[in-house]
């Protein structure tokens, strides 16, 4: 009754990644999650090998004790890429994060929908505050004709009609972007186990190509997750199926004093 109970509670969790990996199926840039389970300690009523009177058993007997969560991984995987027609909008193609300026600290993002603040920097858009891209990036009233080449060269002509540079934007890569602290808002941060972010020029020695007024969607697949959807429910079903039997096994055995 306790493992299956176990199997209820680890299929909750991985209904609940699911449930976010659909509600974020439009958001930009989002990777999805996966649950990862792991069995939980055995109870070995006979050890294999162990001595018995017609010499050692090839196998033994042994009982688990149900599952847990083990970990919840993200997939990194190249989303499809969206034609915005934006100014200030960046995808991503291949490896790489965006490094922006999050309160005192870095963060970094694979969302590239940038606009600019009252000063003029690049910021990445959102509802409560704007974090600078790091260099920064300044762009003045009055530009036109931005353009931002493949490896991130950003060009404006200013008020004269002269071609001005604003600088190159960098992208940054982990040894491990598995072990990235997820935010919220599309911002990761680095841990100790990501490893320290190393910086590269877009193109070049495998770091991602930008590519200016398109946006990274997300990689979530609803059909995919539909799927899985149906697989935990049915997981869930089960195990609380296991737990009706083990009731109606107890209840057998209390009545048994009646005979």
């Amino acid at each position: 009754m306790h493992s299956a109970a176990s199997g209820m509670e680890a299929h909750q969790f991985a209904l609940d990644t699911i449930a976010n990996n659909l509600a974020n199926a439009s958001t930009t840039s989002f990777k999805r999650t996966r649950t990862n389970f792991e069995d939980l300690f055995y109870e070995h009523l006979k050890v294999p090998g162990a001595e018995s009177d017609a010499g050692q058993t090839g196998v033994g007997i042994s009982v688990g004790l149900g599952t847990r969560v083990q970990s919840t991984t993200q997939n990194f995987s190249q989303g499809s890429l969206l034609d915005t027609n934006g100014d200030f909008d960046v995808a991503i193609v291949g490896e790489g994060f965006f490094q922006v300026q999050d309160g005192a600290g870095l963060a970094y993002t694979r969302a590239g929908n940038f606009t600019l603040n009252s000063n003029g920097d690049m910021v990445l858009a959102s509802a409560d505050s704007g974090r600078v891209l790091q260099g920064p990036f300044n762009i003045p009233p009055g530009a036109t004709s931005i353009t931002i080449t493949g490896d991130g060269q950003i060009t404006y002509l200013d008020g004269q009609n002269v071609l001005q540079n604003a600088g190159q934007i960098p992208v940054y890569q982990f040894p491990n972007k598995t072990g990235l602290l997820q935010k919220g808002e599309n911002l990761y941060v680095e841990t100790i186990a990501s490893g320290t972010a190393l910086a590269g020029t877009p193109g070049t020695d495998g770091f991602g190509q930008l590519r200016h007024r398109f946006l990274e969607a997300s990689n979530v697949e609803p059909v995919r997750e539909l799927v899985d959807l149906i697989k935990t429910q049915r997981n869930f079903e089960l195990n609380s199926q296991t737990i009706q039997a083990a009731d109606q096994m107890l209840q057998l055995i209390s009545n048994l004093r009646r005979f």
